[in-house]
């Protein structure tokens, strides 16, 4: 087992209802803890909840209960999404715990005993929404510089952590230490709050204003500023959440994860106070960005706060966790939108991994009885080989350079694991294995070239599984495997050719179900259709006298344009396809149009076996009448060429997105 693994979420207020951005962070970290798990990694991931302060306080009064009633009853809030999220996450503090407290007070007292906390008066400006002190250098017109909320001028005598005797020391440690602080970004951001003099930090409230907090072991008539209790957690869970007291085991932190918003809070507060408690600083604060929502910031006043169990039971949790960390690269800010997720879902999820794991358990049930057949090494080509360096390239360098903790590319992590998925795609087209078991001759061939989709499926599970843990799982069942991805299965190196011969493949539901588009967009579709006829019929007097005077070279019956306008040619993709029962001709196609997916069913199954079509980018005549063929009902009609017998059906060689106009 390699070197101990302490990856830390901030502690979230509690008053806070849980929404995208509490969601985004816990499920970075929680990537982190599943994959260095799967190194072998001894791991220790801690998330929890911030329960003191003024408006948890004021929030209790106004409900008229106890304050610690009223964290009880909003904690489950939390702990539920956890659990939707499928969290695995190893200690959940809370600030109310009383072993925590014992911790904090033995903090203060130490710091007090040194000398480093001294009372003092003090006269400011107060954010009561942010529980801290402005000077007046920081406030504009009466605002908060933070949350733009009114302040109020407060002098009261409070005591103040000597923060400032260690500005030099902490600039010195982040300039030796360009890991300490990531990205690269908001290093320069600390670097450079550092240039002005650095205040001392109020760590206190008077009871007489606030008495929801831990108490001072020095004075009674005081509790603790909220950031010097919450900062605190990173060290106190470590001596009652595991099993045994760790703090050796794990300290100092391998990352923090925290929004860029309090970044300065742990950058600076958090590390001057471990320098003055002489304790060793974190190796590294990672500081993501925030999210914001159809381009505009969320807010309650807005109405637009994304909540994650709704998004959740719309689109299900993997595709929700593939979203947050694929769509934008950690560090930068990030915009969220329902359209945005649907076309990831339906692009990557359902016509690149979804497509890849049903193309390659129906092929081997259709040719290889249902068992993974063994390869025959003899008939291996730049394919094979192209193919195999690849995935063993995935799993030993591009995931451990992309997920170290310095790095977290966390998106481009996930463009790597796709650009597996494609080659294995464009491996099933390119090998043809329908066409392969047409010959006799070419069945070794045959062997070999489903066992390496295969393959490419079983590293695809170990990749996506920190990722993705539902999704593995299915993966892993349907090829008929027994990963078990609570050990460490990438503490060894993994070699291509490990996966068992003659398993068993089960296929099951679609990983990633296609999401139709939602009302909205359909009732817009509409709107544009109707535009564009009101468009064409405007022009129909002078286009009609026009064609009215050409003469029928061809003998043939001549159409106007505007008969020709009327049916509306789509780009599609064939994402399933099967033979219609009793039928030798008929074959029922699955097709992604782009904004919706559609059931046709078509008369070329004497020339194209249903595995061969999966994949291919067609065209459709998208505005044809429904009808049923031998009681199957068809939503469209292919084009091919050929009269009585079908010749070929007509494909786009080009990368064209599905639901792309024909003209």
């Amino acid at each position: 087992m390699t070197h101990p693994f302490y990856i830390t979420t901030p502690i979230y207020y509690v008053n806070d209802v849980p929404h995208i951005g509490h969601a985004y962070t816990t499920i970075a970290a929680d990537v982190l803890a599943r994959f260095y798990r799967l190194r072998g990694n001894d791991v220790f991931f801690l998330t929890g909840l911030d329960e003191h302060g003024q408006k948890v306080q004021q929030a209790a009064t106004k409900a008229n209960i106890a304050p610690q009633a009223h964290c009880d009853q909003l904690t489950p809030q939390f702990k539920n999404l956890w659990k939707t999220l499928m969290m695995s996450h190893d200690g959940f503090i809370r600030t109310t715990d009383s072993q925590h407290q014992t911790v904090v007070q033995q903090f203060l007292q130490t710091l007090y005993d040194k000398g480093l906390i001294y009372q003092a008066e003090y006269t400011g400006w107060y954010c009561t929404f942010d529980e801290r002190f402005w000077t007046e250098k920081d406030v504009e017109g009466g605002l908060c510089p933070d949350c733009k909320r009114p302040i109020e001028q407060l002098s009261e005598s409070n005591y103040f952590f000597r923060m400032s005797h260690y500005q030099d020391r902490l600039k010195a440690h982040i300039q030796n230490h360009p890991e300490f602080i990531r990205p690269a970004s908001r290093r320069n951001e600390v670097l450079g709050f550092l240039e002005k003099p650095l205040e001392d930090l109020s760590i206190s409230r008077p009871k007489s204003r606030l008495s929801w907090g831990i108490e001072l072991p020095f004075d009674s008539a005081y509790v603790t500023y909220v950031w010097f209790d919450a900062l605190t957690n990173y060290i106190s869970a470590l001596d009652y959440l595991p099993s045994s007291p760790s703090r050796n085991r794990y300290w100092p932190a391998t990352v923090h994860l925290v929004g860029k918003d309090i970044l300065t809070t742990h950058a600076v507060y958090w590390s001057t106070m471990l320098m003055a408690l002489e304790l060793a600083l974190p190796h590294t604060i990672f500081a993501h960005g925030w999210w914001t929502v159809n381009g505009e910031k969320m807010s309650k006043s807005r109405g637009n706060v994304v909540n994650p169990n709704a998004v959740v039971d719309e689109f299900g949790v993997d595709a929700f966790r593939y979203f947050l960390l694929r769509e934008v690269p950690f560090g930068q800010d990030g915009d969220y939108s329902q359209e945005a997720l649907i076309g990831r879902n339906n692009s990557d999820l359902a016509n690149g991994l979804g497509n890849l794991l049903s193309r390659t358990v129906t092929l081997i049930q259709r040719f290889a009885s249902g068992q993974i057949p063994a390869p025959v090494r003899s008939t291996e080509d730049e394919h094979d080989r192209e193919l195999h360096a690849a995935a063993e390239a995935l799993l030993q360098t591009t995931l451990p350079y992309h997920l170290n903790p310095e790095r977290l590319e966390f998106n481009r992590t996930l463009e790597a694991i796709w650009a597996l998925v494609q080659l294995g795609n464009q491996y099933i087209d390119k090998t043809a294995p329908w066409v392969l078991a047409k010959d006799p001759a070419n069945q070794e061939r045959l062997q070999t070239v489903l066992y390496n989709a295969a393959e490419t499926l079983r590293f695809l599970c170990l990749a996506t599984a920190a990722f993705m843990p539902a999704t593995a799982q299915n993966m892993n069942e349907q090829l008929g495997l027994s990963l078990n991805f609570s050990h460490s299965l990438l503490a060894q190196k993994i070699t291509w050719g490990e996966l068992p011969v003659g398993t068993t493949v089960r296929k099951g539901q679609s990983l990633f179900p296609r999401i139709e588009a939602t009302t909205r967009n359909k009732e817009k579709h509409i709107v544009e259709q109707k535009v564009e006829a009101v468009k064409r019929e405007s022009k129909e007097g002078t286009k009609e006298e026009a064609h009215k005077d050409q003469a029928n070279q061809t003998g043939e019956e001549q159409i106007a344009i505007e008969d020709f306008m009327k049916v509306k040619l789509k780009v599609g993709k064939v994402l399933e396809a099967e033979r219609v029962p009793k039928s030798n001709k008929l074959l029922k196609l699955q097709v992604d149009l782009g904004s919706e997916r559609r059931q046709i069913v078509a008369g070329i199954g004497k020339k194209y076996e249903p595995e061969e079509l999966i994949g291919q980018t067609i065209v459709v005549v998208a505005n044809l009448k429904p009808a049923k063929l031998m009681g199957v009902e068809s939503q469209g009609m292919v084009l091919a060429a050929g009269g009585k017998e079908v010749l070929g059906l007509l494909t786009i060689n080009e990368d064209t997105a599905p639901g792309s106009q024909v003209k």
